[in-house]
């Protein structure tokens, strides 16, 4: 049995497809069961938004759980674990200020609190900490204020916030830390094999210290490395500053690895698996490159993936005695997948880079037309009607007649140099898509010939592209 266990106070990110991926393919390749817990136990930072937002974005995610629940609707249980803890002697509450604690356990020196507010005393306070809103006092676990290990240093177990809950408002004013609510929840709901990531491995101690002062059944902690990916921030911490601060659109910004922005930039759930997958459950920290979600997503889109013609910083090119055509070119290799039908005149656009590459009496093909010679080059360029026969290595080159869309496509790159905002992280792409781009369907993935995967997506102002990868 095993568990993903997320905050409700944001949209999810790779690094939680990671540990939602694993934990559900375990339990799967086990016959085992899957739970879904929503650890929100900080008011300050739940909102009932992400409640549903992140599930949706497992579901899209291909993840399915087979019970769900909040450690939320546990509280009156962990106030009678809290009152068998201060009861035994092994929790007391504390009044000391922040500094105080902090100095305490830098030192590993213990204060009064520690041997005045336990056993009766500490219940009879614990109750008016249950009662009153004003009592700003802690419970903290009797731990080892001498321990190599400063988790031990009698960590924090519940504390006060006042902010109203968005689902239980204002019935509880007392909430658990996670180093308590994490380890009693995965005990009491069954789980047998919790993951988290290596980052709470100082912790493990107080996990099981809590559990045996409980006399609560002890599962098999597992853990595995974060996912580090380079000038992507993987983390709530580093994302958030971001939305407030305005340097991007939202948590759907397409230079993001939220689950929302990868969708929307055309990675495509089938490929975050098998790329999770790919990269193992190891303990050893390692940073690795976005290419390699983008090698991953290339293979999944090539043979499904419909193709078009797309001309950046187009130059109008004027074909002399050109034929009148009606053409159907083929939208995949595939051709199940259909084609579309262009009628063409004397006029194209084709790349301005392709076409300043090129010399005076050079011959160059319209992909899917004809050969064309030119004969002038100024701001537009002249040709002449070369035929139709295919002649080796010419160069081949996409195009548009004057039925076409103007279209920008966005290009995002990487969001952090270091750890610095990169303000050129998104950059646009200006051009022309043939005519039946307009017929895509908002959401879908393209791939725009010598150009690369784009998603495209209508807005108020009209159709724009993600740029995907090569």
């Amino acid at each position: 049995m095993t568990r993903f266990p997320p905050e409700p106070n944001g949209y999810l990110h790779i690094g939680h497809a990671k540990a939602a991926i694993i934990d559900s393919e375990y339990a799967r390749l086990y016959d085992g069961k899957f739970i879904l817990r929503f650890d929100d136990t900080n008011p300050e930072n739940a909102l009932l938004e992400f409640y549903d937002a992140q599930k949706e974005d497992l579901r899209w995610l291909g993840i399915e759980w087979d019970a769900e629940y909040h450690t939320s609707d546990n509280l009156p249980r962990h106030y009678k674990l809290a009152e068998q803890l201060i009861g035994q002697q092994d929790a007391y509450l504390c009044k000391c200020s922040p500094e105080v604690i902090r100095e305490g356990r830098f030192h590993g020196k213990s204060c009064a609190c520690r041997e005045q507010f336990t056993g009766p005393v500490g219940l009879d306070l614990w109750k008016q900490m249950l009662t009153s809103r004003d009592m700003t006092w802690i419970l903290r676990l009797r731990g080892e204020m001498n321990s190599e290990n400063t988790a031990m240093r009698d960590p924090t177990l519940f504390r006060v916030i006042t902010t109203r809950h968005p689902l239980t408002g204002d019935t509880y004013h007392v909430w658990p830390t996670y180093d308590f609510a994490g380890a009693v929840e995965d005990s009491i709901s069954g789980v047998t094999h919790p993951f988290r990531t290596k980052e709470y491995e100082l912790r493990d101690q107080v996990y099981f210290r809590i559990l045996n002062l409980l006399k609560l059944r002890a599962p098999h902690l597992m853990e595995f490395s974060r996912l580090s990916i380079n000038g992507m921030p993987v983390s709530k911490r580093k994302i958030k500053p971001l939305i407030e601060q305005g340097l991007v659109s939202g948590y759907d910004d397409v230079r993001l690895p939220t689950l929302r922005g990868l969708k929307r930039r055309g990675i495509v759930p089938e490929a975050i698996k098998q790329f999770v997958l790919q990269q193992g459950f190891s303990k050893v920290e390692s940073v690795v490159d976005f290419s390699l979600v983008e090698s991953v997503n290339r293979k999944y889109l090539d043979p499904r993936v419909k193709r078009y013609y797309f001309v950046p910083d187009p130059i109008q090119l004027v074909v002399k005695d050109a034929p009148q055509k009606t053409v159907k070119i083929a939208l995949h290799p595939d051709a199940t997948m259909g084609e579309r039908t262009i009628h063409t005149a004397s006029i194209f656009f084709i790349p301005r880079q392709d076409a300043m590459k090129m010399n005076l009496g050079e011959v160059f093909r319209l992909k899917g037309l004809y050969n064309v010679k030119i004969i002038k080059k100024n701001e537009t360029i002249q040709g002449s009607y070369s035929g139709d026969a295919l002649i080796a290595e010419t160069a081949k080159i996409q195009w548009t007649t004057e039925e076409h869309i103007p279209l920008t496509v966005f290009v995002p790159g990487l969001i952090f140099t270091g750890e610095n905002f990169n303000p050129e992280s998104l950059q646009e792409l200006h051009g022309y898509a043939e005519k039946a781009v307009a017929e895509v369907p908002s959401g879908d993935i393209v791939q725009f010939e010598r150009v690369g995967f784009v998603c495209l997506e209508k807005q108020k102002t009209g159709l724009v592209g993600f740029f995907t990868h090569k």
